[in-house]
């Protein structure tokens, strides 16, 4: 029996899932990888927490590239829309970040999600799913595999292995910092996997995460422990 399963929640309204699948069909096709047509000025990253089972905290920080410095925080708290379904996540997170980032002063060139982007079932990870809303560039750094398989990338900080599904490489599984778990880069929107992964080796300082997500981890929590 696996620890994840969630019986707390009832099977989902096939209307829903039906309309949730034709949609990610009619996004996959809407998808764009490419080398990224921009002057890298600002970055923001990103990343959602749960409020209990129906209010969502979405946190976004913008930052200096490639100084790496802080100049805006913001964050937004709504209701969630969407019950769980595994593998549409992003439904229930896109609409809450989409109201955070509006909040930005100033946008971003390029957006550095806490999730995925197409290394997901489907391709679309919430990194992608941000992408095609704000037709942006996305890329997703995540701490855990969804799908693929990979052999571990060499202990040494700037490590890199392939995440292969059906026959494509949809991340690179790369090591941060020496002697500690990789993380999974991959390409969103109007990306490629290849400038994802220069960015976020140039992005992780001292820590596992770089920085924008690991910033926006953080203060995630700071303002969740405020709005409780």
């Amino acid at each position: 029996m696996s620890y994840y399963q969630r019986f707390d929640y009832p099977a989902p309204d096939p209307a829903i899932l039906a309309r949730l699948t034709e949609q990610q069909r009619e996004m996959q096709e809407r998808i764009v990888l490419q080398k990224p047509d921009f002057d890298l000025k600002l970055i923001a990253g990103c990343d959602s927490s749960f409020i209990g089972e129906d209010r969502i905290l979405s946190a976004f920080v913008l930052l200096t590239y490639p100084q790496l410095e802080l100049i805006e925080k913001v964050y937004h708290v709504g209701s969630v829309e969407l019950p769980y379904i595994p593998g549409f996540l992003a439904f229930r997170e896109a609409p809450n970040l989409l109201k955070a980032y509006e909040k930005l002063q100033q946008k971003p060139d390029l957006i550095m999600v806490d999730g995925h982007g197409i290394s997901h079932p489907r391709r679309l990870g919430i990194a992608t799913h941000l992408g095609l809303h704000l037709n942006k560039p996305t890329m997703g750094v995540a701490k855990k595999v969804l799908v693929g398989k990979y052999k571990e990338p060499a202990a040494t900080k700037g490590s890199i292995s392939p995440l292969v599904y059906k026959d494509e490489i949809i991340a690179n599984v790369l090591r941060t910092k020496d002697n500690i778990k990789p993380v999974f880069v991959s390409a969103g929107h109007l990306m490629d996997l290849e400038s994802a992964t220069t960015i976020a080796m140039a992005c992780a300082t001292k820590y596992k995460l770089p920085e924008p997500t690991r910033l926006a981890d953080h203060y995630a929590a700071v303002f969740k422990s405020e709005v409780k």
